[in-house]
């Protein structure tokens, strides 16, 4: 079998054109620099604290002096009488928010880039971008002030056609519903931009040629609009379905009371209350390195089947 004898001028060539490519590029390299310095500082190295979830912590120790019990928090979270609620909540919360929320950007883009009086077009993307700029705190405590049972305009209203007031945040058949719906209203406007922006690159010769071979409205938005953001509506899904069990804190925790936690337990809020209350910092590492890990499971998945369907993917 005979080996192929490397030529060192080649190799010398490609590290020429190589150099040669990064000079051309320096401006881009410079521009990138920031963003790669700051993940690897706040991304990469605090990795190594992964292992917590692997150890016994105990802080006198540090992180490599704690003594290694390996797999045994990740089995006590799956034998925990709390999983299956917490993971079931957690999954119904994230799809329920996912189904209900992810089409109605989508629509909403759509519906006011075809509104032609562009007056009224800025007053509506306004007052729709405007929620997206209230603070969860105060998001929260309208959401509370609004549905209070005494003194809440929601049951104002109700009482005022003769019904009785209900304490909306008590009864946990409500809880899912003003949760998601509460962060459609406060994100469908800001999720939108990014569908503006595609709409935006659309060639207006486009909807000129379509009018003029007779072309409804509808039909410009179904056959050129529609299908111009479908690879931007791709990727932000897949991008959604990689965080399915990451379901923000603080909204949840701030909307959660004894009387709805049977349906607002949920992972994030679930990892606290073992972390920081009950301070078992091990547990929780190895319930947040569990939600990572299937997360990750989930954005490879997706990602593998939308190339496969649509041809349009992440990597």
């Amino acid at each position: 079998m005979k080996m192929k004898s490397s030529n060192p001028n080649d190799t010398t060539r490609k590290k020429t054109g190589f150099m040669k490519k990064m000079k051309v590029d320096i401006p881009l390299w410079l521009f990138v620099l920031p963003g790669m310095v700051l993940t690897f500082i706040f991304s990469y190295i605090p990795m190594y604290g992964v292992q917590i979830a692997f150890r016994n912590y105990n802080a006198k120790l540090g992180f490599f002096n704690s003594p290694w019990v390996g797999l045994k928090y990740f089995e006590r979270f799956f034998h925990s009488p709390y999983f299956t609620d917490t993971i079931s909540n957690t999954l119904i919360l994230s799809v329920y928010a996912l189904i209900a929320g992810f089409p109605i950007p989508i629509l909403f883009a759509l519906m006011l880039n075809s509104f032609r009086h562009k007056r009224y077009k800025k007053i509506i993307q306004t007052v729709t971008y405007a929620p997206n700029f209230i603070s969860t705190v105060v998001m929260c405590g309208m959401i509370v002030l609004f549905l209070s049972p005494s003194v809440g305009v929601v049951n104002h209203i109700i009482e005022f056609f003769g019904g009785d007031a209900i304490n909306f945040m008590a009864n946990k058949n409500y809880w899912r519903h003003i949760y998601v719906w509460s962060g459609i209203w406060q994100g469908m406007g800001w999720s939108s931009v990014i569908y503006f922006a595609a709409l935006a690159g659309v060639s207006p010769e486009l909807h000129e040629a379509a009018v003029m071979d007779g072309a409804s409205k509808f039909q410009l938005v179904r056959y050129i609009d529609f299908p111009s953001i479908v690879p931007t509506a791709t990727i932000l899904l897949i991008l959604s379905c990689g965080s399915m069990l990451s379901i923000g804190f603080e909204k949840v925790f701030l909307l959660q009371n004894d009387l709805n936690l049977s349906v607002s337990q949920v992972i994030s809020t679930y990892t606290y209350q073992v972390g920081m209350v009950d301070h078992n910092v091990s547990y929780s590492s190895a319930i947040g390195l569990f939600n990572s890990v299937v997360n990750a499971i989930l954005l490879i998945t997706v990602n593998k089947t939308a190339d496969k369907l649509s041809g349009v993917s992440l990597w």
